[in-house]
């Protein structure tokens, strides 16, 4: 089993390439090892592009060679027709005698369908090698399918002594350069970002990825009367702009309204609807009522708090949250506390 996860371990290296570019398909990596050595490997590039296993087996030029060998993949290889054909049928067509899987596939359309097929044709089948890491590969995917709502991730900056900013100095920056940095790299990660009118009305944020580089998340913003002016950057119509309001109004160029209601249920309500919309991923960054709002729900998979090196003394206090240390780090003088929930 040792030997076997190396190769896994190399396939779910190969499959985070492909993260921020895949969705709504998972992040896929894929080996093909013969006689202890790796012949091929490939993974999922980005949506309606070939599958991991499909490119792995591309670059084999002997094809020959398959006969006698091995194929690791991190995710349940797929066994119905979507953007591209089943890559169990190229498995089977290939005569590829064993496959080692990660993890079964959530996905109704596979969900051990795969396995079932491959062993069928008589194909020997080795399922949950790394199975807790190649889960954690792909965990808005596995969130997406089993809570029927986005991934949820909620993020903000304050000092050391808990503010969120003075109340004075508004649009001031409490993190450092390289901790903004990284939220941009963040926000290229995920399908969508969210924030509250007032932070928009406070910050006039174009919730991009100018610091980075990557695809632009869906833009999502709580304007629960349309208050929000043509003047704020959240509806220049250069980014697909989700509003969420109670009034009725039509949708324009790269911009859709959605009536919902702004009761008890609103943070649900909204998570529904980007699930229907399959959207995998959302990040929350702020403001202070948007961010309690998701906590209070308890609909949140992950925190991602800089506590900077700055003593406000008065101001905004910033949410609380309890969790799970998952990870601490430094970003220069900026603390990263990473939490999931208990």
């Amino acid at each position: 089993m040792e030997y076997k996860k190396i190769f896994m371990y190399r396939a779910i290296q190969l499959a985070k390439n492909g993260l921020g570019m895949t969705s709504p398909n998972p992040m896929v990596g894929c080996v093909i090892e013969r006689n202890g050595l790796i012949l091929s490997e490939g993974w999922h590039y980005k949506v309606g592009m070939f599958h991991a296993e499909k490119n792995a087996i591309n670059f084999v030029k002997d094809v020959s060679l398959l006969v006698d060998s091995t194929l690791y993949v991190t995710l349940e290889p797929c066994v119905h027709f979507g953007k591209t054909p089943p890559c169990v049928d190229l498995i089977i067509k290939n005569r590829i005698p064993r496959v080692v899987i990660g993890i079964k596939d959530p996905c109704d359309k596979v969900n051990g369908l795969g396995i079932k097929k491959l062993r069928e044709c008589g194909i020997e089948v080795i399922e949950n090698v790394l199975k807790n890491e190649c889960r954690f590969l792909n965990k808005r995917f596995f969130t997406f399918y089993e809570k029927n709502r986005p991934y949820v991730i909620l993020k903000w900056a304050q000092s050391y002594d808990g503010f969120m900013d003075d109340l004075i100095k508004k649009n001031s920056w409490i993190s450092g350069v390289y901790s903004r940095q990284l939220s941009h790299k963040w926000r290229s990660e995920e399908d969508s970002i969210l924030v509250g009118r007032k932070t928009v009305i406070n910050d006039n944020p174009k919730l991009d990825v100018r610091k980075w580089f990557g695809n632009n998340p869906i833009r999502i913003v709580l304007d629960r009367n349309l208050s929000i002016s043509d003047s704020y950057f959240v509806l220049d119509r250069t980014k697909y702009t989700i509003i969420f309001t109670e009034k009725k109004k039509e949708n324009r160029r790269n911009t859709e309204f959605v009536q919902i209601s702004f009761d008890k249920r609103v943070i649900k309500n909204i998570l529904n609807y980007l699930h229907k919309k399959k959207i995998l991923s959302l990040i929350v960054e702020g403001g202070k009522m948007t961010l309690e709002s998701f906590i209070k729900e308890k609909v949140w998979d992950e925190s991602r708090i800089f506590i900077c090196n700055i003593f406000l003394k008065n101001g905004l206090e910033a949410p609380i949250i309890s969790g799970k240390i998952l990870r601490k780090k430094y970003i220069e003088k900026d603390k990263l506390v990473i939490k999931i929930p208990f």
